[in-house]
């Protein structure tokens, strides 16, 4: 009964102005999906009405022109690669400035912060002039390292938060045991970090899976392109082919979208987990 009693009107008007939002947000799934089932006369003349059928020729056409599996398997590799060197980098140089805190230390956490605010569009002309010299250009590997200097700042940041909230005792009763600085790192403190590195590897794998501009600079050769990479070809100077377009941005964000429903309780559970102080 007290339940019951507590459900007003204004809860109702929040309830009703969600579902609004929700649905605002929604709409350009809809868009995407519907279009991409339909021939592209049928987009051209009605964009936002079902389509008279359930066409998969679209799906098929565009993983064949774009040869989605090697794009995938592109897209992947950078981003697992990406993914555990920031970790291990992250968690390791965040880890040293927490424990060993000096006024050097500060100023290498206050300028990974700094980082963080300056805009990409600033800094991928140099960038792309220094990747060049130093033959990181057009290949995998560049892109991974590039990927490392963008997304250290903001993963030392949230592990750097996380870390102050472990207890110090921990560590010591391990120092005692004999256990070495790195095995006390490795063996009880990252177990230790599985929030926020859970966290840490959802928000990476959504940036670096859906970046077009940053591969767009480094990759050259066809064989090395991303999935966005690919899913742009169809985009010409004179010629827009948005139905095979459309179904090849449905295949392309499906895996990332499955990957972030499994894992999204996560991010809410390391983020607060480091907001705490112990």
């Amino acid at each position: 009964m007290g339940a019951q009693r507590s459900y007003n009107g204004r809860l109702f008007a929040l309830e009703v102005i969600g579902i609004l939002v929700a649905i605002l947000f929604l709409v350009p799934f809809y868009f995407v999906i519907v279009n991409s089932m339909k021939t592209f006369g049928e987009l051209l003349t009605n964009s936002a009405s079902l389509p008279k059928s359930l066409n998969f020729d679209n799906y098929v056409k565009a993983w064949g022109i774009i040869k989605f599996p090697k794009l995938l398997f592109n897209s992947l590799i950078i981003t697992v690669v990406a993914n555990l060197g920031l970790v291990v980098i992250s968690s390791m140089a965040a880890y040293r400035m927490v424990r060993k805190s000096s006024r050097f230390n500060n100023l290498v956490f206050l300028a990974f912060v700094a980082a963080m605010v300056i805009p990409f569009q600033s800094i991928m002309i140099p960038l792309v002039r220094v990747a060049d010299q130093v033959g990181l250009m057009d290949s995998r590997l560049g892109l991974v390292a590039c990927y490392f200097g963008f997304g250290v700042s903001l993963n030392v940041f949230l592990y750097h938060g996380f870390i102050k909230s472990i207890p110090l005792e921990i560590e010591e009763s391990a120092r005692v045991d004999g256990s070495s600085p790195y095995g006390v790192f490795w063996r009880i403190i990252f177990p230790l970090l599985k929030p926020m590195t859970i966290t840490v590897i959802i928000l990476n794998s959504l940036w670096i899976w859906n970046d077009y501009l940053l591969p767009s600079l480094v990759l050259n050769s066809p064989e090395l392109r991303t999935i966005p990479l690919g899913t742009y070809s169809f985009f010409g100077q004179y010629t827009k082919q948005w139905d095979l377009a459309l179904a090849a941005l449905v295949l392309s964000v499906l895996p990332i979208i499955i990957f972030f429903l499994i894992m999204q309780k996560h991010i809410i559970e390391g983020i607060t987990a480091g907001s705490v102080k112990g």
